[in-house]
């Protein structure tokens, strides 16, 4: 069957879902917005629902004059359901700038700030399966929506919103030139282009389309692009930029004797990468390599962030530049909530979301691209070489997670059981239980003795953390070798299960 038979079948059941069950209580917004299954709970009804309280929130909380600019990713429907939102902010007198073709998040978050807009709205699922699709609120800064804001929005859900008599109007804009221009002041082009070096591109048939390539091919580097075309299938992965949907990305890396393979997940903001050998960067490391070479050669002000389930590399990396470390919650919003209260160089999370202050207080896979190159050529290396020098440096740190898709009753009582663990509780994985922090999730610092056994050894921790708006659990850990992580999130594993 093929993509564009299903685009017409799934538009025709979207134009005509009325479904009168569809309510408020079927709309959580999580981490970053509100994802839902196509033609299940995201549909039309719902969209509506959604765009109506956004409505209200820009007119109770916001200057509604200033506009919502409303931007759409390559997922199926994505372009009717923009649409749709226009029509509804539109009728409440609120003037819209409607994307008039695809277009990445960071560049709609771009738009939102630079036309002075109230705010955004995204339709995008990120990185979920083909089946998911969402909605995202970004900003008037130009980032995702605070914790408040998505607070606020969620209050309004289902509330009476005023129509006007004429409604506002929709301006169709395309929001990518200026954004691109944007990115590519903020990078090195020149030193790209001069650096000799070729890359790997996966698009991983999202937003980030061919833009990067039109960026090398016009300033002359040598590269190859995988899945830059648009598929709303996914066909074989999700678009998420980690093993082991990037797993074509390192063939192509070593195929064409490339130093490093560029990835960018379904809406473009988020990065991941391989190395010359074909071999998974996690986004650890890529944050690691943009930290320290910022810190190197740039030395811009401010703190650095990192989410609660991010590597503790970069605790070691900051301690050596005298930078201070803040940590917090799992979600952009909290480097948001960050950037917007005080001088914050860097923010990010374990997914691959990164952001830099000075651009936009928003995580930007197709920046972080060109800025991972910009670190290559700036020091000549290949992006594996510059991964084994970190490790030197600051110890071997290694990284696994695994994600359980398992009952609400099994992974709340899983999240239950860890909790009631205690430091000096007999041994978790044959490793006593140092400490544990419940920031976001049931976190275990563990007692490692390989960890002793090694050069300034990675310290050993095991986070739990249940998913808010779906059925499942996601397992993160990190420690001083390959063998100790597989041990440890096999012993998760069993632990969630109630093994």
């Amino acid at each position: 069957m093929t993509a564009q038979y299903l685009h017409a079948e799934f538009t025709a059941a979207f134009t005509e879902s009325k479904n009168p069950l569809m309510s408020k209580d079927q709309i959580k917004f999580g981490t970053d917005g509100w994802r839902a299954i196509i033609a299940d709970d995201f549909t039309f009804a719902n969209v509506r629902i959604t765009a109506e309280a956004i409505a209200a929130y820009v007119y109770a909380k916001e200057n509604p004059a200033k506009g919502v600019c409303i931007g759409y990713d390559t997922r199926f429907g994505s372009k009717a359901f923009a649409r749709t939102c226009a029509e509804v902010v539109a009728a409440t007198g609120i003037p819209v700038a409607l994307a008039n073709t695809i277009t990445p998040t960071p560049a709609l978050s771009y738009a939102v700030r630079e036309r002075g807009a109230a705010g955004g709205i995204m339709i995008t699922s990120s990185h979920n399966p083909a089946e998911w699709n969402g909605v995202k609120y970004k900003g008037w800064y130009g980032g995702s929506g605070k914790p408040s804001m998505i607070a606020a929005i969620e209050s309004c859900l289902g509330q009476p919103v005023p129509r006007t008599a004429t409604p506002a109007t929709i301006e169709e804009v395309d929001f990518v030139p200026a954004y691109l221009e944007a990115i590519e002041h903020f990078a090195d082009l020149d030193l790209i282009a001069k650096c000799g070096m070729k890359f790997a591109i996966d698009s991983m048939y999202g937003c980030g389309l061919t833009l990067i390539s039109d960026i090398f091919t016009r300033i002359g580097v040598d590269h190859v692009q995988i899945r830059g075309n648009v598929d709303p299938l996914f066909p074989g992965i999700n678009p998420e930029p980690i093993e082991p949907h990037i797993r074509a990305l390192g063939e192509a890396a070593v195929a064409n004797s490339c130093q490093a393979g560029l990835c960018t997940d379904g809406d473009a903001d988020r990065i991941g990468a391989t190395d010359e050998h074909g071999e998974f960067v996690d986004p650890h490391k890529i944050y690691c390599v943009l930290l320290s070479w910022m810190l190197k050669y740039k030395n811009w002000p401010g703190a650095v962030t990192r989410a609660f389930n991010t590597t503790k590399m970069l605790d070691r990396i900051c301690a050596k530049h005298g930078r201070e470390l803040i940590e917090h919650g799992i979600g952009f919003k909290y480097v948001v909530d960050l950037m917007l209260e005080r001088e914050i160089v860097m923010g990010g999370e374990e997914s691959g979301g990164i952001g830099f202050q000075r651009h936009l207080p928003e995580r930007d896979g197709l920046l972080n691209a060109l800025l991972l190159a910009n670190v290559m050529a700036q020091e000549s290396k290949t992006l594996g070489q510059l991964v084994a020098d970190l490790q030197a440096e600051y110890g071997e740190h290694q990284y696994g997670r695994i994600d359980l898709h398992v009952s609400d009753e099994i992974k709340n009582g899983a999240i239950a059981r860890a909790k009631a663990l205690e430091a000096g509780d007999p041994v978790f994985a044959g490793m006593p239980i140092l400490r544990i922090d419940t920031l976001d999730g049931v976190k275990l610092y563990l007692d490692n003795p390989e960890a002793k056994s090694k050069p300034n050894g990675a310290e050993t921790w095991l986070l739990l953390r249940a998913s808010g708006t779906e059925p499942l659990m996601r397992i993160y850990t990190e420690s001083c070798s390959k063998e100790a992580v597989a041990k440890l999130l096999e012993s998760a594993r069993s632990f969630a299960m109630g093994g």
